[in-house]
């Protein structure tokens, strides 16, 4: 009992870059648990209990007439262990350079908004050239690939200069790694996972325009974000960072309160900035203020 209400309030407190994480996960140990016990009982049609047919995304139009949700729901989903480890890994690591200097708020929109045009492309591609024409009703996309890769691209060309440690091949520029993945992707249209690779670059199109579009200090995703301020992925709103203030010995509370208030709207002015133009225009007075903020007392 004492683990479930640590877990609950972890995923409580948490921003909406974890909650992606922990829902991801959710989803493929639910979807995981289905699939043994389906086998160690062998129900007869057990496909019709299997949640993946459910929530994978058709190419076939027909098929997706009526099950339009799986727009959304195969962005979270995954059958496979090195599946989902590696897309998890891959969103974990840009991911968290992403909230730095972008911030945690815009991650939801970019990755469901990135998502839908991995979907769009890979239905796209499907019905327009003949070659899938022969599998198109028994193809389906699941996986959050599409939805991570528009956030690796978008932040790859946010700080296209900067520079990560790879084993073996030491440090290297984020917009390489970028462009690597792309033409890694479109080589192997031509391979086994077609609908995988084309949905790929339609969440790498997407976070190019994103990047290009915030770093003329336009973010094209504002709509969304305020849309789902406070319940994307949420059980409740995260609270307010609040200013720490210790009372010192002869301090008294009108000065205290006053210190404490002053404090406070630093913090909520070093935040809107971040809101504003990322972690990256701030200064290095404004870089403290955030960095004693989070200090405790």
């Amino acid at each position: 009992m004492d683990f479930y209400k640590v877990a609950i309030n972890k995923i409580k407190q948490s921003n909406s870059f974890e909650k992606i994480l922990y829902l991801n996960i959710a989803v493929y140990v639910l979807v995981s648990v289905f699939r043994v016990v389906l086998f160690l009982i062998q129900v007869r049609d057990s496909g019709l209990y299997y949640p993946v047919n459910y929530l994978s995304l058709p190419a076939d139009l027909t098929a997706l007439k009526y099950q339009p949700w799986t727009v959304i729901t195969y962005m979270f989903l995954h059958e496979d262990f090195l599946h989902i480890l590696f897309n998890m890994l891959w969103f974990y690591w840009f991911g968290k350079l992403f909230v730095a200097y972008i911030g945690a708020k815009k991650i939801t929109a970019l990755y469901i908004i990135g998502g839908l045009f991995g979907a769009i492309f890979y239905i796209a591609a499907f019905n327009l050239f003949p070659v899938f024409a022969p599998i198109l009703s028994k193809s389906v996309a699941l996986g959050a690939s599409a939805s991570v890769i528009a956030v690796v691209v978008a932040i790859s060309f946010y700080i296209p200069d900067q520079k990560v440690s790879l084993m073996f091949l030491g440090d290297v520029k984020l917009k390489y790694i970028a462009l690597f993945s792309i033409v890694v992707d479109f080589l192997s249209i031509a391979g086994e996972n077609s609908g995988g690779h084309i949905a790929h670059l339609g969440g790498a199109f997407f976070g190019f325009i994103y990047a290009m579009q915030f770093k003329r200090g336009k973010d094209i995703l504002s709509w969304f974000s305020k849309m789902f301020s406070g319940i994307s992925f949420s059980f409740k709103r995260k609270p307010k960072m609040k200013a720490t203030y210790s009372k010192v010995k002869d301090m008294d509370d009108k000065e205290y309160n006053y210190e404490k208030v002053k404090k406070q709207k630093e913090i909520d002015a070093v935040l809107d900035k971040i809101s504003q133009s990322g972690y990256e225009s701030l200064s290095k007075k404004e870089k403290e203020i955030l960095f004693n903020s989070s200090k405790p007392n």
